[in-house]
C-alpha cells in the first residue's frame, strides 16, 4: 500500500524559508510521478512542482524561481525548499504521486491524475 508521509510545515515570517519533505513507502517510488501542491482556504488545490521517474523536474510558472524540489532516491523522498515566502503562500500542503506519469508537459498539473496523497502540512506566513 502506497503512503505518502509529509513534514516540515510550520509557521515563519515573510520572507523566510522552509523545507518540507515527503517520504514514499509502500512501493518502487522510481516509477512514480511525485508532485507537491497546496490549497488555501476557498481556493482550488493547485500544482507546485513535481518529479517523475526519469527524474524530470517541473515547476507551475508561478511557482518558479523561489520554490525549489528535489529528491533524495535513497530514502524515497521527495523536498520541497521554498525561499522568500510571502502570506500568500499560506496553505496546506500535500504530496501526491501517481504511478507510471511525466512531469513534462501539463498533464501533471491536474490533481485528479494523483491516485496517492498525503494528510498534508500547513505551511503559514506572516
Amino acid at each position: 500500500q502506497v503512503q505518502l508521509v509529509e513534514s516540515g510545515g510550520g509557521s515563519v515570517q515573510a520572507g523566510g524559508s522552509l523545507r518540507l519533505a515527503c517520504v514514499m513507502s509502500g512501493t518502487d517510488h522510481s516509477d512514480y510521478c511525485v508532485a507537491w501542491f497546496r490549497q488555501a482556504p476557498g481556493k482550488a488545490r493547485e500544482a507546485v512542482a513535481a518529479v517523475d521517474g526519469d527524474g524530470h523536474i517541473a515547476y507551475a510558472d508561478s511557482m518558479k524561481g523561489r520554490f525549489t524540489l528535489s529528491q533524495d532516491s535513497a530514502k524515497s523522498a521527495v523536498y520541497l525548499q521554498m525561499d522568500s515566502l510571502q502570506p500568500e503562500d499560506t496553505a496546506m500542503y500535500y504530496c501526491a504521486a501517481s504511478a507510471r506519469r511525466s512531469a513534462k508537459g501539463i498533464l501533471w498539473l491536474i490533481p485528479e491524475r494523483y491516485n496517492h496523497w498525503g494528510q498534508g502540512t500547513q505551511v503559514t506566513v506572516s
